[in-house]
């Protein structure tokens, strides 16, 4: 008898599960859709029950991941597994064969959190027989709609299953893009910017959106950090600090060094960027973007907001709605988008990208 799946699994930085799961409620809400969030303090994931009988394939698709702040994947699940740890295997085959699925390839996964990366191993070991069973129970199949099984193993006798979709899932291994840091970088902050170009700019997008000769205004530069990835796609930056910036990159004279505010500094002309990683309240931050962007002076924004210790995603949903309305009121038409990255810590990534 074919099972039906009525959850979804979504990945995110370990303590941020309840911030997850009040955006979850929220926006299954707005949807439509009634569900109850499930999770462990610094599990690194949610589990989120749809309750009204509804398969869970309908919230993954009205909410999908790029839409969800705190989520790094998310899933159309079963509820959890617990295994026989003499014959891990048969579970798992047997949820699966059950659930009529068809997937292209496996993934195996776990949490991102330190005692989760102990199951390396036991992962390791698994992976050929999990593969030929799943091909014999035509679970695996060569061409199979681009569609996804994933494994999350909490523990070494827990795991969960998941499938999921092209274009509704993150690319990478956990939900995580794991980036090399430049050792000539001024900071490893240059990590952030440059993962939110990943995240919010598509590749076949760089050569027209992030090229030689722009223009381009990081508020809050020193010592450097997002100036760097800015000189690096041949951009003329203002760097606006009245901190000291890294010697070598003013050396390269793309970068002119203004000791001002960066709250209240203006343009001389419309640039193509503004970012900015300026340590501040999230109000005081949305009010700097808002004179910005309303007054359109510049193309694209990438900015984050500091988050507080409690109610997070109340502040992130707060800063937001006020961007939008302020830049509506303005006629001003924008894409706007947020994302809790993996190289951000204690804040969010907004990306704004003016339409006219």
């Amino acid at each position: 008898m074919k099972i039906v799946p009525n959850e979804l699994l979504l990945y995110c930085r370990p303590g941020f599960e309840t911030d997850l799961a009040s955006e979850l409620l929220e926006k299954a809400a707005l949807s439509g859709i009634s569900g109850a969030p499930r999770f462990e303090r610094g599990g690194g994931h949610v589990r989120f029950e749809v309750t009204d009988g509804r398969p869970a394939n309908d919230l993954h698709r009205a909410l999908p991941l790029a839409s969800l702040v705190f989520a790094r994947q998310s899933l159309v699940a079963f509820p959890p597994l617990t295994l026989d740890r003499s014959d891990r295997l048969n579970a798992i085959i047997a949820q699966a064969r059950d659930s009529g699925w068809s997937c292209e390839e496996l993934w195996q996964e776990t949490p991102d959190t330190n005692e989760a990366k102990a199951l390396a191993g036991l992962i390791k070991s698994l992976k050929r027989p999990l593969e030929a069973q799943l091909r014999k129970a035509g679970v695996l199949r060569r061409k199979a709609g681009g569609r996804r099984l994933h494994l999350l193993w909490s523990e070494g006798d827990r795991v969960q299953l998941g499938m999921s979709f092209p274009g509704n899932r993150s690319e990478q291994l956990g939900g995580i893009r794991r980036l090399r840091s430049p050792s000539r970088a001024p900071s490893r902050s240059t990590l952030k910017l440059e993962e939110a170009w990943h995240e919010f700019v598509p590749a076949e997008q760089w050569s027209a959106r992030l090229s030689d000769g722009m223009q381009a205004a990081d508020l809050g530069a020193a010592p450097g950090g997002w100036t760097w990835q800015l000189v690096q796609r041949g951009m003329q930056v203002f760097a606006i600090d009245n901190g000291p910036m890294d010697r070598d990159l003013m050396a390269t004279g793309l970068v002119e060094h203004l000791r001002e505010d960066g709250f209240v500094w203006t343009p001389p002309a419309r640039l193509d960027w503004l970012v900015c990683d300026i340590v501040d309240k999230p109000s005081r931050v949305i009010t700097m973007v808002e004179r910005w962007l309303t007054r359109r002076w510049c193309r694209e924004a990438v900015f984050n907001l500091k988050l507080p210790m409690k109610r997070r995603w109340e502040a992130v949903s707060q800063g937001l709605s006020r961007l939008a309305d302020s830049l509506e009121r303005a006629g001003v038409r924008a894409e706007i988008a947020c994302r809790h990255l993996y190289h951000d810590r204690e804040e969010v990534t907004v990306h704004v990208r003016l339409l006219d």
